[in-house]
């Protein structure tokens, strides 16, 4: 998916393959360089992944479905290497998330700043493309704060 003023609109050039709980999207970075976009479904944090065409990787979204309502994804963290910076990865990796919600029916529960901002600025295009989102509530933070804590394992015997 391309940005086209805000919008997301479908790129031509991009390839899509589904396997199961992945999604791998072959798509073109601000430099006209082959980037894929994969879907990871792991519990608890499922990852949207940006790699070069080598397979480096270069980026990632996390994310953790709700467990109180089917169908909403609460996104809480974007990250891309500094060492790709200036490539629009990061840019793309929204779009990309936001583009599968749309074809996936889920609502989107932006914690991520970076995702809150882009739909401050941008949801209602979103909205008029098919897309849902809501604003993240305490029992949102809170659930991701008990996906990412650290499990402990017992002291071996």
């Amino acid at each position: 998916m391309t940005a086209n003023r805000g919008r997301i609109a479908a790129d031509a050039d991009a390839i899509s393959i589904s396997k199961g709980h992945r999604m791998i999207r072959e798509i073109h970075d601000n430099t006209g360089a082959l980037v894929t976009v994969e879907l990871n479904k792991n519990l608890p944090i499922g990852t949207y992944t940006i790699s070069l065409a080598e397979g480096s990787p270069a980026g990632r979204v996390d994310f953790v479905d709700s467990v109180k309502v089917v169908g909403e994804r609460i996104v809480f963290h974007t990250e891309v290497d500094r060492d790709f910076g200036g490539r629009g990865l990061a840019g793309l990796l929204v779009r990309e998330v936001l583009a599968d919600s749309i074809r996936t029916s889920v609502t989107v529960v932006p914690v991520c700043p970076l995702f809150a901002d882009h739909l401050k600025r941008h949801g209602h295009e979103f909205v008029a493309d098919g897309g849902n989102f809501r604003p993240p509530t305490p029992a949102d933070f809170a659930l991701v704060r008990r996906a990412t804590k650290p499990h402990v394992s017992s002291p071996p015997r």
